[in-house]
């Protein structure tokens, strides 16, 4: 018999394969319905998906229509666009044809024409060639007649022909220029002769004229010796920090300092003399001695320029300007020295702007200023009113003022009314008597060349050089030359003067030709 506990397990084992049972078959129940389920959803689902791809295809094949009507529609367009552009093309290309047989239709003709034409000029040519013979052995005939008659060459006549020509154009050349001249003068020079006397009244400078060479004076000959040193060497140092030439010779008590610049002269000259005085010569003494005397000069130089720009009324010019002014003091041309002769030319300037009303700071300015190329020309190539203007024009100056330094020596037809007086004036302290001295055999030479040049021209009977070289008179034979033939003859001279001769200044040349009628009373 079993006993209530294994039959209580029993039907617990029981219930539980019941329940697992149960469960499985409700587990299959339930799943058969989902799959039904699913399967009919999918049914669902393919009916519509098929739905909904005929609607797709109906809509791509309309679609597909639309635009195959449409790329249709365009080219049929392009196409009738095209049948057009040919058509206006074949026009247009027929009517070139029609234009390009009438072109050779007409050159045809012209060409024909041409043909008879030139048959026609030929024949002409022919006959014109024919008469052209004719006429050169008619007129090489009557050449021949004209020469015997004559007397003379073809040659010869056509000499006489052209010097005839030549001779008539001068005569009224010469006529014209003396009249414009005589205009000119009329009104012209009785006014430059009162301003320029008006301006040498008022300024009356001093006129210095400085030796261009330097010596020092020795107390005794023993000196020479001691400037020299053991073996030159003293002579050597002073040579080295110097930078001249010192000559020692036979001149008694005195040496000689050769160089080609003004201000280290002055510096030798004043640095030998100290050392003379205090008799300690040698090298580290000649250095320091040197040395001390270069600063002093360039302070003088300094305070030259400012006292010559003071004196002459010129103000705010630039240090350098002032002390390549105050160098010109140690500079001279033909013995004059260039900063006197630089006052005077600025109070001379001056003078002649007052009478013109013109600006009279500024005409001082430029005349003070201008021969400051003077004071670096011989360190630069170029002429020393090129020089001047440059340096005036990169420190400054106003350009009226650096266009008149540039052209004083101009001869005036392209300067300017302020470079015409800085000119004017230049000449008028260069020609002063005694402003300028030169050597007799040069002043000489230059008279002989004067009169050599005047002789050398036809009509002149003689002439005289006078005024110091400054005046040429010539007297010309009045037969041979006429009045006009004097003016010409007065340019000519000037012309050769110009390009033959070096001279300061300016020399005037004055032509005389004079009638004499003589007769006696009985």
């Amino acid at each position: 018999m079993f006993d209530a506990g294994f039959i209580s397990v029993l039907v617990l084992v029981v219930a539980v394969v019941s329940g697992i049972v149960i469960g499985f078959i409700l587990k299959q129940s339930i799943a058969a319905k989902e799959i039904r389920s699913s399967k009919n959803l999918m049914a669902r689902m393919a009916e519509e998906a098929k739905k909904e791809a005929e609607t797709i295809k109906k809509e791509a094949v309309l679609q597909a229509k639309e635009n195959l009507l449409k790329v249709k529609a365009e080219f049929d367009a392009e196409a009738k666009e095209r049948r057009n552009d040919f058509d206006s093309r074949e026009k247009r290309i027929r009517s070139k044809e029609e234009n390009l047989d009438n072109k050779t239709d007409a050159l045809a003709q012209k060409e024909s024409s041409m043909e008879s034409r030139e048959k026609s000029l030929t024949s002409k040519e022919q006959s014109l060639e024919d008469k052209r013979r004719r006429l050169d052995a008619t007129l090489l005939e009557q050449q021949e007649k004209l020469e015997k008659i004559a007397g003379i060459s073809p040659e010869e006549a056509k000499t006489f022909l052209i010097q005839s020509m030549e001779t008539e154009a001068k005569k009224d050349a010469a006529a014209l220029v003396r009249k414009i001249e005589d205009e000119a003068k009329l009104t012209a020079d009785r006014k430059a002769q009162e301003v320029i006397a008006y301006a040498i009244q008022r300024y009356a400078g001093d006129v210095v004229a400085e030796k261009t060479v330097s010596a020092v004076n020795l107390p005794s000959e023993e000196m020479k010796g001691r400037i020299i040193g053991r073996e030159g060497r003293n002579i050597r140092a002073i040579e080295a920090a110097t930078g001249i030439d010192l000559i020692i010779d036979d001149t008694p008590e005195a040496v000689v300092l050769s160089s080609f610049d003004p201000v280290r002269r002055e510096v030798a000259r004043i640095s030998l003399e100290r050392l003379i005085q205090d008799g300690r010569i040698h090298p580290g003494r000649i250095e320091e001695i040197v040395k001390k005397v270069r600063t002093e000069v360039d302070q003088i130089i300094r305070e030259t320029g400012e006292k010559a720009s003071f004196d002459a009324g010129v103000h705010d010019v630039h240090s350098e300007l002032i002390t390549l002014l105050g160098s010109l003091k140690y500079r001279t041309s033909y013995s004059q020295n260039v900063l006197q002769h630089s006052i005077d030319v600025a109070y001379l300037t001056g003078i002649m702007a007052s009478e013109l009303k013109m600006n009279v700071r500024e005409a001082k300015r430029a005349g003070l200023l201008h021969d400051i190329g003077k004071a670096i020309d011989h360190k630069i190539e170029g002429t020393h009113a090129a020089i001047g203007a440059d340096y005036a024009k990169r420190f400054g100056e106003n350009p009226r003022i650096v266009q008149a330094i540039a052209t004083h020596h101009d001869d005036g037809r392209n300067n300017t009314l302020l470079g015409v007086l800085v000119q004017a004036a230049d000449t008028l302290s260069a020609a002063r008597p005694g402003a300028r001295r030169e050597m007799l055999e040069t002043y000489v030479k230059r008279l002989e060349g004067l009169e050599k040049i005047a002789n050398s021209f036809n009509g002149v009977d003689k002439c005289f050089a006078i005024q110091a070289g400054r005046e040429i008179r010539i007297l010309v034979e009045n037969e041979k030359i006429s009045e006009n033939d004097a003016t010409m003859l007065c340019k000519d001279i000037v012309k050769k003067i110009e390009n033959e001769m070096t001279y300061p200044g300016q020399i005037k040349v004055t032509v005389i030709r004079e009638t004499r009628v003589s007769d006696f009373a009985k």
